[in-house]
């Protein structure tokens, strides 16, 4: 039998050899827009390979470029998704009450984007800060009365906030661990960050999802890792954080908000949460290096089932496009390889985005109304996880007879939701 190990080392606890978890082969950087003199360069691609640590049983990818060169100006707005808007305002009403956080209080948040979140506690008076590398995205947080720091976190960055005054009764990490290259560099920084007493909450994917969904999609060069909690677990212990909760939350596709306090505090008790949690990763094996095994089949049938949906639509002289310019939706684009000859177009509510073109495929970007105009019979939405608000928000593709369709974790058609 034909060994899994591949080189590399684990970015967490440095073991060699890894094992394959998924080959997507060459990609282009997701998130890497294209304008029109672009296409007429060469396309810098890279390879796209996911890795299994067998001992910590981390997932994840080699970083292929710099990470300046992916953050430092971002095309990824958070506001303009409002069901994650409603998520982070629903999280700082349950944050200010259940830590009892006032004007005597400080919460940080690490990759804070347009200060989506910060903006709920500076409405409750709760002083704030946000840090974020993009300095693009923190100029809109910063025209919203969020306090920013533009710089990437880590040790060094944190010391220096910390000289400056600033320490955390709250520090919020949302969807940034898994894009972090030096994670034992982030989350050493996330332990200095906090008060003694202070409660840091960490929202990322679950593996358990992406595993049980095949949602190999959200597999791209800014992930670096993709979380258990049983790895991440190992990790916020090795850098003196403990884990005293968890929640499971429906955003993008299944995530866990973990809840830590430093090690050194006086215990909290433990939420039902955890045990929970645990036991569910216990029951898939998910401690076992076989079970993440077999993979690479399941990723190849999606694609297949999807390119064979787009070909018999185009026989038929039926026209699809995309909704939403996701970087999920650029691995799947890139790994079926599909163009303007199967998807004549995105659209995307993002202006920053609109004018462009997808990369790897150059698909080209327009506003929503280009899908009233042109009335496609087949609407592919590639972020899946926003499913239910795009088919609200894109209710009237029904007046054609248009139908929607997602991909992950099996070819559906789907019709529109009353707005």
């Amino acid at each position: 039998m034909e060994s899994l190990a591949v080189s590399g080392t684990c970015r967490f606890c440095g073991q060699a050899p890894l094992e394959s978890f998924l080959d997507l082969g060459s990609m282009p950087l997701a998130n890497s827009y294209l304008d029109a003199q672009a296409l007429q360069r060469p396309e810098p691609r890279y390879p796209l390979h996911a890795r299994l640590c067998p001992a910590c049983l981390l997932v994840q990818v080699p970083a292929v470029v710099p990470a300046e060169a992916i953050f430092a100006d971002y095309a990824y707005f958070s506001s303009y998704a409002a069901s994650w808007v409603e998520h982070a305002a629903r999280y700082a009403a349950m944050a200010r009450q259940r830590f009892s956080l006032g004007p005597r209080s400080e919460v940080v948040e690490v990759a804070s984007n347009d200060g989506y979140l910060l903006r709920h506690f500076v409405a409750a008076g709760v002083p704030v800060l946000g840090v974020d590398p993009a300095a693009n995205v923190a100029a809109a947080a910063m025209a919203a009365r969020v306090p920013t720091e533009v710089a990437f976190f880590g040790r060094d960055t944190a010391e220096r906030l910390r000289q400056a005054g600033h320490a955390a009764d709250l520090l919020v990490a949302n969807n940034v661990l898994a894009h972090v290259p030096d994670l034992n560099d982030f989350v050493a920084g996330l332990a200095r960050m906090l008060k003694p007493a202070g409660v840091l909450t960490v929202e990322f994917p679950h593996l358990f999802q992406l595993m049980r969904e095949v949602q190999f999609d959200t597999i791209y060069h800014e992930h670096f890792c993709y979380f258990s909690l049983l790895a991440a677990e190992k990790i916020f212990a090795a850098h003196g954080l403990r884990l005293f909760d968890v929640d499971q939350l429906p955003t993008h596709g299944g995530s866990l908000r973990l809840y830590a306090q430093r090690a050194d505090a006086p215990p909290r008790g433990e939420g039902e949460g955890l045990s929970r949690v645990r036991t569910i990763e216990a029951a898939a094996g998910m401690a076992d290096p076989a079970s993440y095994r077999g993979f690479q089949p399941k990723a190849a049938a999606i694609k297949q089932a999807l390119l064979a949906f787009l070909r018999q639509a185009k026989r038929e002289g039926k026209a699809v496009v995309a909704y939403g310019a996701a970087a999920k939706g650029n691995t799947l684009l890139n790994f079926c390889g599909i163009g303007t000859d199967l998807v004549a177009y995105a659209a995307d509510l993002n202006p920053h985005k609109q004018g462009k073109f997808l990369p790897g495929s150059h698909v080209p970007i327009f506003a929503p109304d280009r899908i009233r105009e042109t009335r496609p019979a087949y609407v592919l939405i590639l972020p899946w996880n926003l499913e239910a608000e795009i088919r609200r928000q894109m209710a009237d593709v029904a007046r054609w007879g248009g139908r929607f369709v997602t991909a992950i974790p099996a070819v559906r058609v789907l019709e529109a939701l009353a707005a």
